[in-house]
C-alpha cells in the first residue's frame, strides 16, 4: 500500500507539472496565435513520426529477438555471426547508418533485384521495381530497424541470462525441448527483466526518428525546420517541436512504468496464492 501511494504521488507531480508547463508556454505567447499556428503546422508531421517509430520498433523487436536467440545458440558459427552483427551495428552512428541504407544499400538492392530477376520481370511474373518505389520513409524505417535491433538483441540476451539455469533444467526434466523451454519458460520470466530497458529503447527510437528529417521525410522535425526557415520563428518553432517530443516520451515512460507496476502486482498476488 505505501508503494502504491508513493507511485500515485509521483504521478500527481507529473499531472500537475504538465499543465503548469503548458500555462507557462501560453504566457510566453506575447503575439496571440503564433504558437497555435506553429502547433497546427508541426502536428501535420505527427502521423509520420508515430508511424516511423512504431514500424521500426516492432520490426527491430522481431529482428532483435532472432539475433538474441542466435547469440545464446549452441551453434558456435551462429553465435559468432550474431555477435559480429551486434558489434558492427552498435559501432556505427545511427545517422551514418541512415545515409548508408538510404543512398548505398537501397539503390544496390533495387539494382540487384532488377539484374537477378530480369527474365521474370520481362515475362510479367514479377513486378518491375525502381528506386523511386523504395521511398525514403521505408529506407529510414529499415535503417532504424537494423540499428536498434542490435541494442534490443543485447537487452533480450541479458534478460535470458538473468533467468536461473535451474528453470531450464526443470523444464528439460519435465520433457520439454529446447525451443519449448525457451518459449514457455525462459522468455516469459525474462520479460520482467527486459521491460525497463526495452522501454528505454522505445523512447530512444522515438527520438532517433527525428533523424529521418535529413532525408526530407515529413516528420515533425522536418516540418518544424521548414516552417522556421519560412517564418524565422526559430525559438518558437523548435520549442513546439521539443514539447511534442517531450509529451510523447513522457507518455511512453508512464505507460512502461504502469506496466512494470502491473507485472509486480501480479507476481506478488501469485506468490501469495501459492503460499
Amino acid at each position: 500500500m505505501p508503494r502504491a501511494t508513493a507511485a500515485r504521488r509521483r504521478l500527481l507531480w507529473w499531472v500537475i507539472g504538465l499543465p503548469a508547463l503548458a500555462a507557462l508556454g501560453a504566457t510566453l505567447d506575447l503575439d496571440q496565435g503564433t504558437y497555435g499556428a506553429i502547433i497546427r503546422a508541426v502536428a501535420q508531421g505527427l502521423a509520420v513520426t508515430v508511424r516511423v517509430t512504431a514500424a521500426a520498433f516492432l520490426a527491430a523487436l522481431v529482428a532483435g529477438t532472432l539475433v538474441a536467440l542466435a547469440l545464446v545458440s549452441h551453434r558456435p558459427w551462429l553465435a559468432r555471426a550474431a555477435r559480429a552483427y551486434v558489434e558492427v551495428m552498435r559501432g556505427v552512428p545511427m545517422l551514418v547508418l541512415l545515409y548508408y541504407i538510404a543512398f548505398a544499400v537501397g539503390p544496390a538492392v533495387v539494382s540487384l533485384y532488377a539484374h537477378l530477376c530480369a527474365r521474370l520481370i520481362e515475362a510479367g511474373l514479377l513486378p518491375e521495381v525502381t528506386i523511386r518505389d523504395f521511398g525514403f520513409e521505408w529506407r529510414a524505417i529499415l535503417a532504424l530497424t537494423i540499428g536498434c535491433s542490435a541494442f534490443i538483441a543485447e537487452v533480450i540476451r541479458g534478460g535470458i541470462a538473468a533467468v536461473p539455469s535451474e528453470q531450464s533444467e526443470a523444464a528439460h526434466a519435465l520433457g520439454l525441448g529446447r525451443r519449448q523451454t525457451m518459449r514457455l519458460v525462459v522468455l516469459p520470466q525474462a520479460f520482467k527483466a527486459m521491460l525497463p530497458p526495452l522501454g528505454n529503447d522505445l523512447v530512444s527510437m522515438l527520438k532517433d526518428s527525428s533523424l529521418v528529417s535529413v532525408l526530407g521525410v515529413g516528420d515533425i522535425t522536418q516540418i518544424g525546420k521548414t516552417y522556421s526557415a519560412a517564418t524565422f520563428l526559430f525559438f518558437e518553432t523548435y520549442t513546439v517541436v521539443a514539447v511534442f517530443y517531450l509529451t510523447m516520451t513522457i507518455g511512453l515512460s508512464l505507460v512502461v512504468r504502469r506496466l512494470e507496476y502491473r507485472l509486480r502486482t501480479t507476481e506478488r498476488t501469485r506468490a501469495r496464492g501459492l503460499a
